[in-house]
């Protein structure tokens, strides 16, 4: 079936690069007028101009922010997301309350806002940009892997609460995407483990994964169109994994 949501309205947080950029360009292609939320004004506006949305610069850590959005959307894409590398007893206080703030509590006040509007349609849409990492953990992504599993259960009670008003609520799960924050990261990575930064993408990238490749952003993208699309009509309270295998150990 196709993926048709012409006279939809959709957000997408993180919208400037990678991920949310990539899903910015596909639900605009498949009708819907997008906004891309991002704290990069400048790259925000270059995205926007490109799928024919609006752009909306804000810090997704500063909720009041948050809750100032206009929110009256059909599709909610909560994709923004940021990394720290650090083991737990090193692991800054102030960095893992940002993270949290950033990749939680901003994702809830979105849904929180937006509900009612999908619920007054009948229709609604939330796709969460989660991880492998929502379903399992790693050393020293203490912040990244609590804020994605608690961003899995809150999709969770979305689903079971939305479904009677036509909403849906799912997590997409991949592995490592070729994108600024996983590239950002090699670095952080390199020290934690007392590796070069070759060695990190094979040896603690790759390793847990069958499929020896890191994702592309357009491969997240359909995946999130097609959550949108009437064969996912059913689809909800899931998580859709795409991790080159690494949950099949």
């Amino acid at each position: 079936m196709a993926i048709e949501l012409h006279g939809r309205r959709a957000l997408v947080t993180g919208g400037a690069s990678g991920i949310g950029r990539a899903c910015a360009v596909r639900l605009a292609a498949a009708g819907a007028t997008v906004v891309v939320a991002d704290r990069d004004a400048e790259a925000a506006k270059r995205v926007a101009a490109e799928v024919g949305g609006t752009a909306v610069a804000v810090d997704l850590t500063d909720l009041d922010a948050v809750d100032a959005l206009d929110l009256d959307v059909d599709v909610l894409v909560n994709n923004a997301g940021l990394q720290h590398v650090a083991p737990v007893h090193e692991f800054p206080v102030d960095r893992f309350a940002t993270i949290l703030a950033l990749m939680l509590e901003a994702p809830f006040r979105l849904a929180r806002g937006a509900l009612p509007h999908m619920y007054a349609r009948g229709w609604g849409r939330v796709v969460n940009v989660s991880s492998v990492h929502g379903l399992r953990a790693s050393a020293f992504k203490s912040a990244y892997v609590t804020a994605k599993h608690g961003l899995e259960g809150l999709s969770k009670v979305i689903a079971l609460e939305g479904a009677e008003h036509g909403v849906t609520s799912n997590c997409v799960n991949p592995a490592y995407v070729r994108t600024p924050l996983v590239e950002n990261q090699i670095g952080d990575q390199a020290r934690a483990h007392g590796l070069g930064e070759d060695e990190v993408v094979e040896q603690v990238m790759l390793a847990p994964v069958a499929v020896k490749r890191l994702i592309e952003p357009e491969e997240v993208a359909e995946a999130v169109a097609w959550l949108c699309s009437p064969a996912a009509a059913s689809v909800t309270g899931t998580s859709l994994v795409m991790d080159g295998g690494w949950s099949a150990h």
